[in-house]
């Protein structure tokens, strides 16, 4: 009998368009920071060490027995806390059902968005020069090319699609004003660009009130052409839980409810009770960016006084700071005092002179990252 056939090299084509997966490269840095006496401090990744909030662990519980699928567009109870906070807490107004979609965390809907819309060859996806690795990625999974900018209405508009906006910025931490968001927004409207906003880190402002692009005072009362992505990952600790949902245009979320009915991403049913609960409780946001703004303080009064510059990192999870040197030679030096944290390069060749220094880990740790950088 022949012998039969090698497997086609397809799905290796795929992989082709995508860059190394940036985080491989910290491994022989994470286990040098590891080997310090005092074990390694963990920087480098902005996921929550904190508690899951009661109420959240609670509503999880009392949805466990769920044994029937759920659907892709959610709950009532859950469209309604949805639209409910996004009014609240965004100022968006007049939102609908048909204005909010959850979503299986926000890190799946950015690699997959260009895919979903349609986009592939010819089209051109647009992101911040120093940006989440994962816009780029989205662009190359659909076959799109990517595009980075300085200023979005400097683009060129021919052939591009969709247009991504982060505020605050991962990894700087900058925060976008009304005025800029509103300026971008009118831009993309005339020039028919699909604008979605990723807002992961808009309640973790420190020295800016971030605003959203579904605020009036941007959008002016309308969400044509416009998205907003939100997550409770750093807000509520629910990482885990891979809790997101989207708002704004209806005719792109009913576009995209209906791509993701297809192919089964639904948020599952105990989560979907979970984000009721979390979306409807103030009190623990309010305890988790305390604990934030304290970790934070000292790191950047420890890293300053250690020779560092910290620059824009008025918002979100990180402090983007430098010593004027490659970013990989600040991470080896960091590793030896088993301090972890990302080389700016993995969002840019722009960071290539910087790290992005997580404020995530518990109290004890960052006061252990404290003591190690003291003079």
């Amino acid at each position: 009998m022949a012998a039969s056939a090698r497997p086609s090299a397809a799905p290796q084509s795929l992989r082709g368009r995508l860059p190394v997966f940036p985080w491989d490269r910290l491994e022989p840095y994470k286990t040098a920071a590891a080997a310090h006496a005092d074990g390694i401090v963990d920087l480098s990744v902005g996921t929550p060490v904190d508690s899951v909030p009661a109420v959240v662990r609670q509503a999880l519980t009392d949805a466990a027995d769920s044994p029937g699928y759920p659907t892709v567009w959610g709950t009532p109870a859950l469209r309604d806390a949805l639209t409910g906070w996004a009014a609240g807490r965004l100022g968006a107004r007049g939102l609908a059902h048909t204005n909010v979609l959850p979503i299986v965390g926000s890190k799946e809907l950015v690699a997959w968005l260009p895919t979903q819309l349609g986009l592939g060859a010819g089209d051109r996806v647009a992101y911040p020069r120093l940006a989440y690795p994962t816009y780029e990625v989205g662009a190359r999974l659909a076959g799109a090319e990517p595009v980075v900018y300085d200023d979005p209405t400097a683009l060129d508009p021919a052939g591009l699609k969709l247009l991504w906006l982060n505020s605050p910025s991962n990894p700087t931490g900058r925060v976008l004003s009304a005025g800029e968001l509103r300026r971008t927004v009118a831009w993309a409207r005339e020039h028919g660009v699909l604008v979605v906003s990723d807002e992961c880190y808009l309640e973790l402002g420190w020295d800016a009130d971030p605003v959203s692009v579904l605020h009036p005072d941007v959008c002016g009362g309308s969400l044509d052409g416009i998205v907003a992505v939100h997550s409770l990952s750093k807000r509520s600790n629910l990482a885990g839980y891979r809790a997101a949902f989207l708002a704004g245009d209806a005719a792109v979320l009913g576009e995209l409810l209906q791509i993701r009915k297809h192919s089964g991403m639904m948020v599952a049913a105990p989560v979907q009770a979970a984000m009721i609960a979390a979306l409807g409780d103030t009190a623990h946001v309010a305890e988790q960016r305390e604990r934030y703004a304290r970790r934070r303080t000292a790191l950047r009064a420890a890293f300053e006084a250690a020779g560092f510059r910290i620059e824009h990192s008025e918002a979100s999870l990180y402090l983007w700071a430098t010593r004027d040197e490659p970013c990989w030679d600040t991470v080896g030096d960091l590793a030896k005092r088993g301090i972890l944290v990302a080389p700016g390069d993995f969002y840019g060749t722009a960071g290539e002179r910087f790290v992005r220094i997580a404020f995530t880990a518990t109290d004890e740790r960052v006061a252990a990252a404290v003591r190690r950088l003291a003079p």
